[in-house]
């Protein structure tokens, strides 16, 4: 029984990180555009963790040797600093990266010239101080929890099965083979599981943390410029031009429209409407869904989700039921008894 759970997670693992490459970190996805390194790392991320599944299957089936090799040591290197350098952009603001930040990646270096049983240890204690840095940047965003508090449930999860992945390595000595890898490759599997149900779930997650992080750290951008005015135009393209049926609008296309840089236009929503650009233009897109599942009847909704600019009835429905408590479809019976 448990082997079969673990053979399906690593399983799973690997196809979610392959799904993950060629979706999330596609070049065209909004939150990505012109970060290449934590695009690459990324990448590197999901194929070294992809790579240490299938190195699990292969011990956990085969009774396999590759989780003695330096390959496998390097690929527990690596995957820390790939991940820091990944969620670097979301977490925090600064966007500026020195060379002296190369460093992070010495240890996984140094880890092919120790033996292998001293550097997977090792591994895991290097691991420890960005658990802490995760564990740290999730602990600043308390003050805009308010702002997307099942998301962050959904960071905190992460975060604690890291932690679980760290407290089996430590016990790596006094564990058996068979305990260790079997109970690293669910871990592994299980953040995958849930990483998949977060994006599936909050498919604006990562726009949405990156708002908060800039609202948590960042200094005001709007000092120079006529917040009322801007108020004013913003309102005239979601209102008037209703640009939020655009299903590929981001916030870096409507700060274009608008004349002025990402961060002061995500500052002006956090501001002026106390919430992030995705809640925002999230509430306009059910409000015309709401009108017109009434005035159009005949209309499915399916149809009414994608003209009003979501890219699929799950994200539709998942948002719609977020605003107004109940599905489309009962929405619409509801507004027809009291027609």
């Amino acid at each position: 029984m448990i082997n079969t759970m673990t053979f399906l997670l690593c399983g799973f693992s690997v196809i979610s990180a392959l799904v993950l490459i060629f979706t999330h970190l596609d070049t065209n996805t909004n939150h990505y555009q012109g970060k290449w390194l934590s695009k690459a790392a990324g990448v590197v991320l999901l194929l070294g963790l992809a790579s240490m599944q299938l190195i699990h299957y292969d011990f956990l089936a085969n009774q396999g040797n590759m989780v003695n090799s330096r390959f496998y040591v390097f690929l527990l290197f690596i995957v820390s600093p790939a991940f820091y350098f990944f969620i670097r952009d979301v977490l925090r603001v600064e966007n500026s990266y020195q060379p002296i930040q190369l460093l992070h990646l010495l240890p996984a270096l140094i880890s092919l010239l120790i033996p292998s049983s001293t550097a997977q240890l090792f591994a895991f204690v290097f691991g420890t101080g960005y658990v802490l840095w995760l564990a740290y940047s999730i602990y600043s965003l308390r003050a805009q929890r308010s702002r997307f508090k099942l998301e962050l449930l959904a960071l905190f999860a992460i975060g604690l099965l890291a932690i679980l992945v760290l407290i089996i390595g430590v016990l790596m000595p006094l564990i058996s083979d068979y305990v260790f890898y079997t109970s690293y490759a669910c871990l592994l599997g299980l953040s995958f599981v849930v990483i998949i149900f977060t994006l599936l779930r909050f498919p604006d997650i990562t726009q949405e943390v990156a708002e908060a992080a800039e609202a948590a750290y960042a200094t005001s951008t709007l000092n120079n410029l006529d917040s009322e005015a801007l108020v004013l135009k913003l309102r005239q393209l979601l209102e008037v031009e209703k640009l939020y049926v655009e299903d590929g609008l981001s916030l870096a296309s409507l700060a274009e429209k608008m004349g002025i840089s990402n961060h002061q236009l995500s500052e002006l929503i956090n501001t002026r409407f106390k919430k992030s650009f995705s809640q925002l233009l999230r509430e306009y897109r059910i409000t015309e869904a709401k009108r017109l599942l009434i005035d159009e009847p005949n209309a499915s909704v399916l149809s009414i989700g994608l003209s009003t600019g979501f890219t699929s009835q799950s994200n539709f429905y998942t948002a719609f039921k977020e605003i107004t408590g109940m599905a489309p479809g009962n929405y619409r019976k509801t507004q027809k008894k009291h027609h």
